[in-house]
C-alpha cells in the first residue's frame, strides 16, 4: 500500500476528477515521482498494490491545523486568492484519512482510490471560511500574473486550475464514508469554531 496525491490530475477538462482521470503531464518535480510511486505499487509482481491519493490533510499536526504553517500563512494575509480562485481542492481530516486507510488494508483490492471528503470545492469558496473559522482577516485577492512572479508557477496553477477528485470508488468498494464529509462541518471541527 502507499500513499499518493489526489491533487495531481491534469488540469484540463472536468473540475472534479475520478481515479481514471489522467495525471498532470508535467515533466519534472512532484508529478514524476507520483507517477514513480504508484506504478512501482500498481505493478510489483509479489503486491497486490493498493495506492490511496489523499486530499489535502487537515486535523490536529497537520499543514491546516490551529498551529500549522497554512494557518499562520493565512492569520497573516500571505494566503491569497487568486486570480478567480477556481482551483478546486479535496481535504480530508486526518482520522477519516486513517479510517479509509484501516478500510482499505481490510477490503481493499488492488488499484487506486481517491480518499477525501465530498465536497471538493474552489479557493475562492474554502479559503475564506477557513480564514473565518481561524479568526483571521479575509484573504487578500491577487492577480493570477503577481501570484505566478511571487510564488512562482505551481502555486498559481494550484488556485486557478488545480483539480478535485471524487471520493465514490473509495465509498463502494472500501464501505467507507468520511465522518467529516465536507470541509465545512470538518473545518469547524478541527478549529474548535
Amino acid at each position: 500500500m502507499a500513499q499518493s496525491l489526489a491533487f495531481v490530475y491534469a488540469p484540463d477538462g472536468e473540475w472534479v476528477k475520478d481515479e481514471e482521470a489522467p495525471l498532470a503531464s508535467a515533466p519534472e518535480g512532484v508529478v514524476v515521482s507520483v507517477r514513480a510511486l504508484e506504478q512501482a505499487v500498481l505493478e510489483a509482481p509479489a503486491l497486490e498494490g493498493i495506492v490511496l491519493r489523499y486530499g489535502q490533510f487537515y486535523g490536529p499536526g497537520t499543514w491546516y491545523a490551529t498551529d500549522g504553517s497554512i494557518a499562520e500563512r493565512v492569520r497573516r494575509r500571505r494566503f491569497p486568492i487568486v486570480g478567480r480562485g477556481e482551483g478546486r481542492f479535496s481535504f480530508i481530516h486526518v482520522e477519516d484519512a486513517a479510517a479509509a486507510t484501516v478500510a482499505a488494508i481490510e477490503r481493499g483490492r488492488p488499484g487506486v482510490y481517491n480518499v477525501c471528503d465530498d465536497d471538493p470545492a474552489p479557493l475562492r469558496e474554502w479559503l475564506p471560511v477557513y480564514a473565518a473559522a481561524l479568526g483571521a482577516k479575509p484573504p487578500r485577492r491577487v492577480p493570477a500574473l503577481l501570484a505566478r512572479m511571487v510564488a512562482g508557477a505551481t502555486a498559481a496553477q494550484a488556485a486557478t486550475a488545480m483539480r478535485g477528485a471524487a471520493n465514490g470508488k473509495a465509498r463502494e468498494e472500501l464501505a467507507w464514508s468520511p465522518r467529516y464529509p465536507s470541509w465545512r462541518e470538518g473545518f469547524r471541527g478541527a478549529l474548535g469554531a
